[in-house]
């Protein structure tokens, strides 16, 4: 391909990889705005996501909603697979599994995703959602099938 400065600098740096996932999920409406999540911890191959649990996240039982806990899990752990991916790549999440644990209650609560392995067209990773007394709320798996970039 060329010289390994090359090679660098078409597969990005880890700085980059990790600024990139910041500065998208800043410009993300949906993730601050409408659900409220913060981005809290983001290295290579993991991020951590809270959320503020607020009337408005729970379900009719007054618990969390189960949807938000299975959000915000596909939101850690997606996140964390893009810190691993090479430049000129992107994912998609292919399967979400989430086992339920603990119901969740108002305060804070946070996914911490990790990938187990990224491949060239696969990966895996898993996500812990905890409440503020660091109790496992909930456990979730995911699949991802990396691809090209669409071009701009």
């Amino acid at each position: 391909m060329g010289s390994a400065e090359e090679q660098r600098r078409s597969m990005g740096t880890d700085a980059d990889r990790l600024a990139e996932v910041r500065e998208g999920f800043a410009r993300s409406e949906f993730h601050r705005t409408f659900l409220g999540a913060q981005l809290e911890r983001v290295t290579d191959g993991e991020v951590d996501v809270s959320l503020l649990v607020e009337p408005r996240h729970l379900n009719l039982a007054g618990t969390l909603h189960g949807g938000l806990i299975a959000t915000l899990a596909d939101t850690a752990s997606g996140l964390a697979f893009k810190t691993t991916l090479e430049a000129g790549t992107t994912f998609l999440t292919s399967s979400l599994s989430v086992t339920f644990l603990r119901p969740g209650r108002p305060g804070t609560v946070t996914a911490k995703g990790r990938v187990v392995k990224r491949g060239t067209r696969f990966g895996y990773a898993e996500a812990d959602v905890e409440d503020g007394e660091g109790r496992l709320l909930a456990r979730a798996t995911a699949t991802f099938t990396v691809m090209p970039e669409p071009p701009t």
